[in-house]
């Protein structure tokens, strides 16, 4: 969210950059879960993808992700069921282990109940993924439990939820792997990005079939903000990576890009604003094509996720214009 705006604008125009990718040819459109943060309006992913899915009619709209730790995982599969149930065939469910929250956020969205910690995350999934299957183990504490709406016809069918687990790091690939889910690695988070390929290999090789996919999918999350020139890119990307180190300053919100450079920082404010800078993909159409080549190469996928935050929200659209022209080859 920008300063200064409303909450109501940006989730507004969150539809409307969904309706505008569906018309450039995307065919995914996730969004996130943040707590406590005024920088982000999207606390309930699963309120925002009813919201696009019924203003959209093709692209597929998913969490990226629910933050399961949160929420109990009954909870969850009935909310994805019912969306399923109004959009079949376009709900995708990723699930994140870590919470989108500051610990005391944390422990209020599960309060009264203790925080659960992060050992107790894969039995979660586990029961996530029963209940959205309708197959609870009759020695689990549950059987009997039937998340709604169930299966009250052969027409009905809850297998085309395409359910994603999300992480940065090594153990999550490992649980993605142990589970038999798809793999979706958020590289923008991470500062080496010899790290990502290396995770997603050792995803591949560790991989168990199951009835959510029988072979091993990656996909890459990155950061990028394309414009008519590399300087432009990295102009407008300021705001984005300010951001990252706005609360030193008691800052919550974007700021336009022409104000960043009027705030002092020390060298270790600025080591982590190049740090965040250095994450960011920036720029041209001209240059889409190769960098998607090489992100492609280096996991082994087809699939890659675009975060593009930009404080206008012209030159956010503008982003997404010019890598689907780029990779529709009309750049």
């Amino acid at each position: 969210m920008r300063i200064g705006d409303s909450a109501s604008h940006a989730l507004r125009e969150s539809v409307a950059l969904a309706q505008r990718a569906e018309e450039l040819g995307y065919h995914r459109y996730w969004l996130t879960e943040h707590h406590n943060s005024n920088s982000f309006a999207g606390t309930c992913p699963e309120v925002l993808i009813g919201q696009i899915a019924a203003t959209t009619s093709r692209i597929r709209v998913g969490s990226g992700g629910v933050m399961l730790s949160n929420y109990s995982a009954l909870k969850v599969a009935e909310q994805f069921r019912v969306l399923e149930a109004f959009y079949p065939g376009r709900i995708d469910l990723g699930i994140g282990r870590a919470r989108g929250a500051d610990p005391i956020a944390a422990k209020a969205l599960v309060h009264p109940q203790p925080v659960v910690d992060g050992e107790a995350f894969p039995q979660k999934v586990t029961d996530l993924l029963a209940f959205l299957n309708g197959r609870i183990n009759n020695a689990h504490p549950f059987a009997g439990v039937e998340a709604q709406p169930g299966l009250n016809s052969p027409r009905d069918s809850f297998s085309s939820i395409e359910v994603w687990l999300l992480g940065s790091s090594r153990s999550s690939g490992r649980a993605a792997a142990a589970l038999g889910l798809p793999f979706s690695f958020a590289e923008f988070l991470q500062r080496n990005k010899d790290v990502g390929p290396s995770v997603a290999e050792e995803y591949r090789q560790n991989f168990k079939p199951s009835i959510f996919a029988k072979k091993p999918r990656v996909s890459v999350a990155v950061e990028m903000i394309c414009a008519p020139s590399e300087e432009e890119a990295r102009h407008r990307s300021l705001s984005r990576t300010f951001d990252a180190v706005a609360e030193v300053y008691g800052v919550h919100g974007l700021v336009p890009p022409e104000q960043v450079s009027s705030f002092t920082m020390s060298k270790e404010v600025r080591q982590f604003f190049d740090d965040a800078a250095n994450r960011c993909i920036t720029c041209t159409s001209q240059q889409v094509e190769k960098i998607f080549d090489d992100i492609g190469r280096r996991y082994n996928t087809r699939e890659i996720f675009i975060l593009t935050n930009c404080y206008a929200f012209e030159h956010r659209v503008s982003s997404y214009e010019l890598v689907a022209a780029a990779m529709l080859n009309q750049a």
